[in-house]
């Protein structure tokens, strides 16, 4: 009787160990640089005494970026539950930071105390502003990026980073000033605060965040492909 050989599990469902190691690392970098982006928010960077904006812009790009590899390799239905899972790694930071700003401190550590108070004493109303955006913005890039991955039959990936990005970010963007400085500036400023965050933001994607898209998304399906080509090696070898 033919002995039944159990199937590999990971058999086409894009999880090969090696593939599954590259979606555990791109998630957690994506989770990180959002949790860091919030946290470098607290500094706010000023140029020429003309352009003010968080510090923040600076990281936040690059986690659009992994949301593009995310949605690219492993589809929307995957990125979506990524999004989610990391909006939810975000209240937990903010809920576990606020409730030490509440717990007492000696006072030969009261400089200390201080400082982290003023770090993660949040405005409700920046909190709101910032998990509006975050989902809006990351869940309006993925359908896109999967849209037009479609449209274009999978070429100019290019296309597809930049053209996302420019549209999600206005999701992004517009509601978190919106909620989070209206009624607080002059309607010029507003405005001026949304359009340099959507300029900034976008600039980085398309000079640095789409390139590095490029060299990830490569480095990942190459590393799979040699995987899968050595395990069939390994099942199947030549006599």
């Amino acid at each position: 009787m033919e002995k039944k050989v159990a199937e590999n599990p990971f058999k086409n469902r894009g999880l090969e160990p090696n593939n599954n190691t590259s979606f555990i690392v791109v998630t957690a970098l994506f989770v990180t640089l959002y949790v860091v982006s919030n946290i470098m928010a607290v500094k706010v960077i000023g140029l020429w005494n003309l352009f003010y904006f968080d510090a923040g812009t600076i990281t936040f790009p690059f986690a659009y970026m992994l949301g593009d590899v995310l949605t690219e390799i492993w589809g929307y239905k995957t990125a979506r539950k990524v999004i989610f899972t990391t909006f939810l790694c975000n209240l937990v930071v903010v809920i576990c930071t606020q409730i030490g700003v509440w717990l007492p401190s000696p006072d030969y550590l009261d400089v200390t105390a201080q400082a982290y108070n003023t770090m993660f004493s949040y405005v409700p109303r920046i909190v709101v502003a910032s998990l509006t955006g975050f989902l809006l913005g990351e869940l309006s890039n993925a359908w896109l990026m999967e849209k037009i991955k479609k449209w274009t039959a999978g070429k100019r990936l290019w296309v597809r980073t930049i053209g996302s990005s420019a549209v999600a970010y206005w999701f992004d963007s517009l509601p978190f000033v919106l909620i989070a400085f209206a009624g607080t500036v002059s309607t010029r400023d507003l405005l001026l605060m949304i359009a340099f965050q959507y300029a900034s933001k976008l600039l980085i994607e398309a000079v640095l965040g789409t390139p590095m898209a490029y060299i990830a998304i490569k480095a990942i399906n190459k590393h799979t492909t040699a995987y899968s080509l050595k395990r069939r090696e390994d099942e199947y070898p030549c006599k």
